[in-house]
């Protein structure tokens, strides 16, 4: 049985605008939207800046009791997936009991968690903590499988439905699980993607601590600099992007427009480092080839790379010599690009962003641009598609991702086929 998986549906929160519109114009244009953090004081910090999303939850329909009880990922998740429906056309098209969820998220509720911590102990003054200050739906916070149920009611899904946490994967890996559960026959429809709102005291103090974000405080619009020598790590993100995925001849019956098809996924594990990564970039080189293999491609099929691009060194050298060793010579001749230098690195929710960003390079003919790329490193030899976005076709995007903990993904999309609105 050959299911083929199609993306019918998006929907984006993201930095710089909340909507794929307002997303796709920000990146194409090479804008950045990283700026010092506001969230809350982080004078403190070596790292001050963030990529964060103007997001007013009553904007987008929730009351001050929604708006209390659900963590801000959840909100992002909720808002992206009301989107996505709607694009993916009649909601009544879709039978509950063959549609599932899968969404990824590396640190689950953490502005929750991190509030409700503040509160139990007194901002931290008491070691034994006072439960009673807590809220009552506290422990949704502690399991991040509440997120993904969230979303479940919101799309009326009676179907599969799981949580990935891959670390910076985790995007990634959630829609590439949602088109193998459509693969295998378990559903017909997915709502699949991720969504991260990291930005609080407690994740800006661990990446401080390892020194793995950038400390250019008093530049923070160009802050993120893959691929650049000078940069100096990465700026952290939020957000979330959330897709319908459907077996191509029930999208086809019901006349979806089809985004972009998914035809290749494989992740591999490094075990090797929590945070490190070997330079020859073996691993990933494997997951790309295995994900061209599943899509019946050859590396010289492929138009652009989505790369990961976090703005760290090792991250630069281990990918860049990942796509030589699994592109071999199209490597030199195949634009790659991070909009990670725009939107910031937002965690688990990242992967799926750049799905979005790769199905819409293949919708548009257009391949979005490395911003900040001023200065070229002489140890990268890529075309990393500096500053300004490139007219191209693109028919085959490869899309990848490098998680703490070893985890490698990568993930082909398509032109859908031909008979396709």
């Amino acid at each position: 049985m050959n299911r083929r998986v199609v993306i019918t549906g998006m929907g984006v929160v993201a930095p710089g605008g909340t909507g794929v519109k307002e997303f796709w114009s920000l990146i194409s244009a090479g804008r950045t939207a990283t700026r010092s953090i506001s969230l809350f004081d982080a004078s403190a910090f070596r790292s001050r800046i963030a990529a964060e999303c103007d997001f007013v939850p009553e904007d987008h329909g929730f009351t001050p009791e929604e708006a209390r009880r659900l963590d801000r990922a959840v909100q992002f998740a909720l808002v992206a997936t009301d989107e996505a429906l709607r694009s993916s056309g009649p909601a009544g098209a879709l039978d509950p009991s063959r549609t599932g969820v899968t969404l990824g998220s590396a640190v689950g509720c953490t502005i929750g968690l991190d509030r409700e911590y503040a509160h139990v102990s007194r901002s931290g003054r008491d070691w034994t903590v006072d439960h009673t200050r807590a809220v009552p739906w506290l422990y949704d916070y502690f399991v991040p499988s509440s997120m993904a149920a969230e979303v479940a009611r919101r799309a009326g899904a009676r179907g599969p439905v799981s949580l990935v946490s891959t670390g910076c994967t985790s995007g990634l890996d959630s829609v590439g699980h949602a088109a193998e559960v459509i693969r295998e026959g378990s559903a017909d429809v997915m709502v699949a993607g991720a969504t991260e709102a990291p930005i609080s005291p407690i994740t800006v103090a661990c990446f401080d601590a390892i020194r793995a974000t950038s400390s250019y405080n008093d530049d923070p619009e160009s802050a993120s600099r893959p691929f650049d020598r000078t940069r100096n790590g990465f700026v952290l993100g939020e957000g979330a992007a959330v897709f319908v995925l459907e077996e191509l001849d029930h999208a086809r019956r019901r006349g979806a427009h089809a985004y972009a098809e998914i035809a290749g996924f494989a992740s591999r594990c490094n075990s090797f480092h929590m945070t490190g990564l070997r330079p020859d970039g073996r691993e990933m080189a494997e997951a790309i080839t295995q994900a061209l293999r599943m899509a019946g491609a050859e590396p010289a099929d492929v138009d652009y790379v989505n790369a990961h691009g976090s703005g760290t060194r090792q991250n630069d050298r281990h990918e860049t010599a990942a796509f030589k060793l699994s592109l071999a010579a199209h490597a030199y001749e195949t634009p790659v690009s991070s909009i990670k230098s725009m939107i910031g690195h937002s965690l688990g929710a990242i992967g799926a962003l750049e799905i979005a960003a790769s199905a819409l390079a293949i919708e548009n003919d257009l391949i979005p641009p490395t911003a900040n790329l001023h200065h070229a490193d002489p140890e990268l030899d890529l075309d990393y598609t500096p500053l300004v976005a490139r007219p191209q076709r693109v028919d085959t995007v490869l899309s990848v991702g490098s998680g703490f903990g070893g985890f490698q993904s990568a993930m082909v999309l398509t032109a859908p086929g031909k008979d396709m609105p």
